[in-house]
């Protein structure tokens, strides 16, 4: 790639900045990704590193392997920290410390979302969130040591708080994790500690302020889901405003009840990353109440043509935060890129083609709404499953995942029942038994 190239500078390696980079392989440009992380993460299939199912290498291919066959495109592992749109250029915190300014022709930014607390971002220590791979790998460690602290407990009240986990949030982040609790308790556990605990004593409690679980689906899809994780065990609570968290578990209205656990689950809400912020201010750029930038329809930033934002950090027509919009605006933001390099029409406002809604709730069991066509059951959880796949980054993971869904299903074990903390972080306390 000569000096002059046209230099092309994407933000983040999720979904929307990963295919817009791929989608440029051809293109004459000079691609380099910036993300603080050095992995994509599929954060679809984030739950199954959660409940052990998946190991977090399945679900994070590294950024430099995805794309090492794509010659004009480089990775730089740091944050982004700001814009400076007269100069053309990102602040960029390296790994190390050090600052560095990157100048761009164009920028992508596809800096995602993040959890939202709704002003109480004190409970996040308490009722931890699931959005990065740390996240997930740090609430199976929580998960694990909670079945562990109840098997060390003697008195029958402590049991019964660790065997106790409240999930906060009824879509289908919330919907997943509860499944995929429920079938780890009882199958998977059941067997790990046996005479110790008993799996029909534990409780996983969906709470949601909405009248309903998966909002988005069909009301035939919601209540099949509803009955489902019931039949589970799992307890749905919908109607219920979380109004505190602590350490003891969850307070909701109305009536201030209080329910006790020692394991609470974030799954409520999500805005606009912070960066999507500092875009706006040095673009003058409109938000909407989740922080989410007003993009004009080619998803360029209103008055800066060079700068695109996309994914879940922008607000455009509705379009859900899901991962195929992401994907499917990376990809046109590269068209658009290369219509206005090769001086050729430019392509259309874009245009979401929605493929469909889904959303695991059981080993066996998956709702999908595939243009108007209603599925559950075994049929939905193998549609699910193919569109999952499908999504994955490189052949390795899909073979990967596959195999540890088979050997799920075929022995209903986990094999990713891994504590990460000493036991003395954990708060386990150990009895002696004869």
């Amino acid at each position: 790639m000569t000096a002059a190239a046209h230099r092309v500078v994407i933000v983040g390696a999720g979904f929307g900045g990963l295919a817009a980079a791929r989608a440029l392989r051809g293109a004459p440009v000079e691609v380099t990704v910036v993300d603080r992380m050095n992995h994509h993460l599929f954060q679809p299939l984030l739950y199954q590193v959660a409940t052990a199912l998946l190991p977090p290498g399945d679900v994070a291919p590294a950024i430099r392997d995805v794309l090492r066959g794509q010659h004009n495109a480089k990775v730089l592992l740091g944050e982004v920290v700001g814009f400076d749109t007269a100069a053309k250029e990102v602040d960029v915190v390296l790994s190390d410390g050090a600052g560095r300014k990157i100048g761009y022709d164009t920028l992508v930014v596809a800096a995602g979302a993040t959890d939202s607390y709704f002003g109480h971002d004190e409970w996040r220590e308490v009722a931890r969130p699931m959005k990065t791979l740390a996240d997930a790998i740090d609430l199976r460690s929580r998960l694990l040591s909670a079945f562990e602290n109840a098997a060390a407990a003697e008195d029958p009240a402590e049991c019964d708080r660790w065997m106790t986990i409240a999930i906060v949030g009824a879509g289908p982040t919330g919907v997943e994790l509860a499944g995929q609790v429920a079938a780890m308790a009882r199958r998977t556990l059941r067997r790990q500690f046996r005479g110790l605990l008993d799996p029909t004593r534990v409780r996983i409690v969906l709470l949601d302020a909405v009248d309903s679980v998966l909002p988005p689906f069909s009301p035939k899809l919601r209540e099949h889901t509803r009955r489902t994780l019931e039949k589970l065990g799992v307890e749905v609570r919908l109607g219920k405003k979380v109004t505190g968290v602590d350490g003891d578990g969850v307070v909701y209205e109305p009536g201030d009840e209080r329910l006790p656990a020692r394991t609470v689950i974030w799954s409520a809400g999500v805005k606009a990353s912070p960066l999507a912020e500092e875009l706006a201010k040095a673009t003058g750029a409109e938000s909407d109440r989740k922080g989410r930038i007003l993009v004009e329809p080619d998803c360029a930033v209103p008055g800066h043509p060079e700068i695109f934002a996309i994914g879940d950090m922008i607000s455009l027509n509705d379009i859900p935060g899901v991962a195929a919009p992401a994907i499917q605006e990376g990809r046109y933001v590269a068209k658009v890129i290369g219509a206005r390099l090769a001086r050729t029409p430019r392509p259309g406002p874009f245009r979401y083609h929605d493929r469909g809604t889904m959303a695991t709730v059981s080993p066996g069991d998956a709702v999908a709404d595939v243009r108007g066509l209603k599925l559950t059951g075994f049929i939905g959880k193998l549609a699910w499953a193919l569109v999952h796949l499908t999504f994955l980054v490189g052949w390795r993971n899909r073979a990967a995942v596959m195999l540890e869904w088979a050997w799920l299903v075929t022995t209903g074990r986990r094999s990713q029942r891994i504590i990460l903390e000493p036991a003395q972080q954990q708060k386990i306390t150990r009895t002696h038994r004869s």
